[in-house]
């Protein structure tokens, strides 16, 4: 896997020029645009002392669908070292270690599709996740789109990628991490649980749901109530709602 990759778009870009500005490699505006929003990325660059380069805008169009086809630039393209916390099971253990609270992780079971990942680490950044979790392989990987769709959460929050996931979970239990899984047929209704202790939320795939390992390393298992005729949710909404009833909890005194 290469330690570089393209990212473009304002948001995305201006996260990336407040938070991890070294990562910057190159950076390419369209230079017929004078409006505020590029004004502001070129003030950011400057002031993280990044040189950009203008372009016209069919270069710029031509360079991005190069890389990625379809893709909508925004004027903003750059090139960047993978930035945010990528850590390994190593990595997640000294992160737990230094956490002065009850930890609040999201784990997320084989969800493939980079715009799901990206709306999950968005939503998990708001919500005050401590750690993102997945298993190395069969997920989507932390790509452009991903990193895009998350708008700047990819360089702000530690995304963990494990060789075991179930053996990653067992870890957790022994930590005292209790292990809470959404799944549509549980009896316990995601708003009866306690999200106050320490816990992990896992949530599964786009198609199946939770795998049947994964399932049995859960101490609870949760549904979300549905009202309407649908029987289930897109898992980055899904995840919204459980993250944010754990926010809800742990702001009530």
């Amino acid at each position: 896997m290469s330690n570089k990759e393209w990212v473009y778009g304002i948001h995305t870009v201006s996260e990336l020029l407040k938070q991890h500005p070294e990562d910057v490699l190159e950076l390419f505006l369209q230079q017929d645009r004078e409006d505020k929003r590029i004004n502001d990325i070129k003030s950011l660059a400057s002031a993280a002392g990044v040189a950009w380069q203008g372009l016209d805008r069919k270069d710029l169009d031509k360079r991005l669908r190069n890389i990625q086809k379809g893709a909508v630039h925004q004027g903003v393209v750059a090139l960047c070292k993978l930035g945010g916390s990528l850590l390994d099971e190593r990595g997640l253990e000294a992160l737990l270690d230094g956490l002065p609270h009850a930890p609040l992780l999201l784990i997320l079971d084989e969800v493939t599709d980079p715009h799901n990942l990206g709306a999950c680490l968005r939503t998990a950044d708001a919500a005050g996740v401590d750690a993102v979790i997945v298993p190395k392989d069969r997920s989507a990987p932390l790509n452009m789109t991903a990193r895009k769709v998350a708008c700047g959460a990819a360089d702000t929050i530690p995304f963990v990628a494990v060789t075991n996931l179930s053996r990653c979970l067992e870890g957790l239990k022994q930590r005292g991490i209790w292990i809470a899984g959404a799944a549509g047929e549980a009896e316990q209704s995601l708003y009866a649980m306690d999200f106050k202790q320490a816990i992990a939320i896992v949530m599964g795939s786009e198609g199946k749901g939770l795998r049947r390992l994964t399932r049995e390393h859960c101490d609870f298992l949760m549904s979300i109530p549905m009202a309407g005729a649908l029987s289930s949710l897109n898992v980055s909404v899904a995840t919204g709602l459980c993250l944010f009833e754990a926010v809800r909890q742990r702001q009530t005194p």
